[in-house]
């Protein structure tokens, strides 16, 4: 838990004092009260990561969101700055991780194959593909296919945090920012003017049950992999499986979406 530096219940009225002024001293304060939140978005990150990549290299790159974070937080929108903050850290991490261009060849081909094999597939039976049509689809066992799903999976975090649209900066909407609570999966409740972030919502409410309830207890609860692994009572690698296929699976249906919408 972050450490109280600044109250809470002031909080909220020295934020509309730093928007209005730019107060320096304020900046260093915010700085000092989140900069913790930094290190835990990078651990989260970390977690599927190979080796080659570096937690304190996460750390640096988190604290330019941070920074990001406290220039354009508006505490007039009623979000949390903690929430606002933790988008923004993330998507700077991975920013620079696409700069980077971390993952390997293969890798990023095997994910284009799974992914592309998900969307022809879905696309023509109507409905969510089993894991046993998407393995003979790409001519493997059932076994292979979820081996490859545990190779891919620290990709798989990257691509949630693809922006899906590209307009100026308020118009940016990503997968990961459009998971919510339960209760959020309902289209209605969408704000109307985001009409691609209802889009997105709807394919995160039609995944299969438990691929959907690992991204809200990963991207809305904050639980690690092993911990939604003793919610669901399964392991942690089948936990890392469930992720990245529904990530892919996700990823399809909004492909399939789009192109029905261009």
């Amino acid at each position: 838990m972050l450490e109280e530096i600044i109250d809470e219940k002031n909080e909220e009225k020295l934020w509309l004092e730093y928007k209005k002024t730019r107060n320096p001293k304020l900046r260093d304060d915010f700085i000092k009260q989140y900069s913790p939140l930094v290190k835990y978005v990078a651990g989260k990150v970390a977690v599927g990561m190979p080796n080659n990549v570096e937690f304190d290299d996460l750390v640096g790159y988190g604290v330019f969101g941070l920074l990001d974070a406290i220039e354009k937080f508006d505490p007039e929108k009623n979000v949390k700055f903690k929430t606002y903050a933790v988008t923004r850290i993330r998507g700077a991490i991975f920013d620079e991780l696409r700069t980077l261009d971390w993952v390997p060849r293969s890798v990023r081909q095997k994910t284009r194959e799974i992914e592309d094999t998900i969307v022809s597939l879905e696309a023509n039976l109507g409905r969510t593909a089993t894991d046993s049509e998407i393995a003979k689809a790409l001519g493997v066992t059932e076994s292979e296919f979820q081996q490859s799903l545990l190779k891919i999976s620290g990709t798989s975090v990257l691509s949630l945090n693809d922006v899906w649209y590209s307009g100026d900066d308020s118009e940016r909407v990503s997968i990961g920012d459009s998971i919510e609570g339960p209760s959020v999966f309902n289209p209605d409740m969408v704000v109307e003017r985001d009409e691609i972030k209802r889009v997105i919502v709807e394919s995160i409410n039609e995944l299969p049950e438990k691929e959907k309830l690992v991204l809200v207890l990963y991207y809305y609860e904050d639980l690690t992999l092993k911990e939604i692994g003793k919610v669901l009572e399964v392991t942690e690698s089948r936990v890392s499986q469930l992720h990245t296929r529904a990530i892919l699976r996700l990823r399809a249906k909004l492909t399939n979406i789009r192109k029905g919408i261009i």
